[in-house]
C-alpha cells in the first residue's frame, strides 16, 4: 500500500515537472529582446530590469502587435509608454485602481468618461497644459487627495516621569 502511494506521488510530481519544463519561469532581459522589441518598447529600457516578470510579460504582448499597428498608434503607444515610465509607483499603483474600478463601473459610467476623454482629445495643446497644471495645483493644495499619500505626522513625545529609585538603601529605623 504504502510503495504504491509512493509510485504514484512520484509519477505525478513527474509529470507535473514535465508540464512546468516549457514554461519560462523569467521573461528576457532587456539584451535578450530583439531590435524589434526594444525599438517598441524603447521607452521603458531604462526600468526594465527592474520590472515584475509579469508585468514584462504583458509589455512584450504589445511589442508583438507593434509592428501591426498604424504609424499614429505606435506613436500612440510610445507616448503612453514614456508617460508611464514618468510616474512614480504610487502614481501608478493609482492608476491600476482607477482602471479596475472603471472596469467594474457601470455602462453609463463608462460611457460618460469615454465621452469626457473625447471631449479632451478635441482640446488644443495649451487648453491641454492649463488643465495639467491646474490637476497638479489642486493635487499638491488638496489634503484629502487619495492619489497621494499623507506623511506621517510624529506623536507628540509624552515625557515620563522618573521611576522612583528602588534599588537606594532601605531607610533605617
Amino acid at each position: 500500500m504504502a510503495r504504491s502511494l509512493f509510485i504514484f506521488i512520484t509519477v505525478a510530481l513527474l509529470l507535473i515537472s514535465r508540464s512546468y519544463a516549457g514554461v519560462p519561469t523569467a521573461q528576457p532581459t532587456w539584451s535578450e529582446l530583439n531590435p524589434q522589441q526594444q525599438q517598441a518598447l524603447a521607452p521603458l529600457s531604462g526600468e526594465w530590469g527592474a520590472m515584475e516578470n509579469f508585468r514584462r510579460k504583458k509589455w512584450l504582448v504589445i511589442a508583438d502587435h507593434y509592428p501591426t499597428m498604424k504609424p499614429e498608434e505606435q506613436q500612440r503607444v510610445q507616448r503612453n509608454m514614456k508617460d508611464w515610465a514618468a510616474l512614480t509607483p504610487e502614481e501608478r499603483r493609482v492608476a491600476r485602481e482607477k482602471y479596475m474600478a472603471l472596469r467594474r463601473a457601470p455602462p453609463e459610467k463608462r460611457e460618460a468618461v469615454k465621452q469626457k476623454w473625447q471631449e479632451y482629445d478635441k482640446l488644443s495643446d495649451g487648453e491641454k497644459l492649463k488643465l495639467k497644471q491646474a490637476a497638479r495645483k489642486r493635487k499638491i493644495t488638496d489634503p484629502a487627495s487619495k492619489s497621494r499619500p499623507l506623511p506621517l505626522q510624529p506623536k507628540p513625545v509624552t515625557p515620563i516621569s522618573p521611576a522612583p529609585n528602588t534599588l537606594a538603601a532601605p531607610a533605617t529605623p
